[in-house]
């Protein structure tokens, strides 16, 4: 079973950056793609980023710009970079290994 770990994440004001990290317990590079989601209240989860094992990285429109997915596969992590932050960013987001390995989920709050 893989574990997949997150980190960051929080409050920050408009127009603030955040960080946020997902450590799986085996390789990332075996695991193959790995991506962010988000999930505000009443809404259903949503695709932020993807990154494949090539490097190839993938945007939802609502974040191009603002927002950097990068991996490090000798730490088995996995980044999400997130600047110019507004409210409407705010969810808990989810971090997912291949297709099957999710995160535990962590708030992000973007105040006004």
């Amino acid at each position: 079973q893989v574990q997949v770990v997150q980190s960051g994440g929080g409050l920050v004001q408009a127009g603030g950056s955040l960080r946020l990290s997902c450590t799986a317990s085996r390789s990332i590079f075996a695991i193959g793609a790995m991506g962010w989601y988000r999930q505000a209240p009443g809404k259903q989860r949503e695709l932020v980023a993807t990154i494949s094992s090539g490097d190839s990285t993938n945007y939802a429109d609502s974040v191009k710009d603002r927002f950097t997915i990068s991996r490090d596969n000798a730490k088995n992590t996995v980044y999400l970079q997130m600047t110019s932050l507004k409210p409407e960013d705010t969810a808990v987001y989810y971090c997912l290994g291949g297709i099957r390995y999710w995160g535990q989920g962590t708030q992000v709050t973007v105040s006004s």
